[in-house]
């Protein structure tokens, strides 16, 4: 049995564009592989909290005795990183907020990326810790930055995955969602059709 962690990060939840392919993928996943189980962790509505002394003091191993409080923070951070583990794919819907991923995406990574637990330092660099498993990132941009300076986000994911190992990152993008109904329209039915054609190269894989 597969099992799917689904991230959801729009703050219009599934009515995102983001939110919408994620779900369109997933639901051709299931179709190809029936008894697929989906982990859905909404980043938004389950409120994963911006660090600060206190959390990161929990997180980083800098602080002397854990108060009650920030035990909650490292089982909940560990029930994070469990759900990345257990995970055979993940899919993550991405909007783009002013050039980055949504704060609420990296409020999660700063909750799973700990040395020690999901990578490690040696004298020859940092060390992944994580098993590599492909994560399937759904883009969605109001304008077309995909591969501009300024567009972070795909960087960023690509980069924090694989510190910690996974290295099967891919983007699928719907780009110039905002400029126009024509080119919103054209835009998903590429995103779309990159979808399916990502469904038949994970069921070939698969085979």
């Amino acid at each position: 049995m597969t099992r799917i962690l689904y991230l959801q990060t729009s703050v219009f939840g599934a009515e995102g564009a983001s939110s919408r392919l994620s779900q369109t993928f997933i639901d051709g996943y299931r179709a190809n592989h029936p008894g697929t189980e989906v982990v859905v962790r909404d980043l938004v509505n389950d409120g994963v909290p911006h660090l600060d002394l206190e959390r990161a003091g929990a997180l980083r191993g800098f602080s002397d005795g854990l108060n009650e409080a920030q035990k909650a923070v490292l089982a909940r951070s560990e029930e994070f990183v469990q759900e990345l583990r257990d995970a055979d794919l993940v899919v993550i819907g991405m909007p783009m907020y002013n050039f980055a991923a949504p704060t609420q995406f990296k409020s999660w990574i700063d909750h799973i990326a700990r040395a020690g637990i999901t990578f490690k330092y040696t004298d020859t660099g940092p060390v992944g810790l994580l098993e590599d498993k492909p994560v399937r990132v759904f883009a969605a941009h109001g304008g077309v930055h995909a591969g501009q300076p300024y567009e972070t986000t795909t960087v960023f994911v690509k980069q924090i995955f694989d510190f910690m190992g996974i290295r099967d990152v891919r983007f699928i993008y719907a780009e110039g969602l905002n400029m126009g109904d024509e080119v919103k329209h054209q835009a998903l039915a590429r995103a779309e059709a990159e979808i399916a054609a990502e469904l038949e190269a994970l069921n070939t894989a698969a085979a």
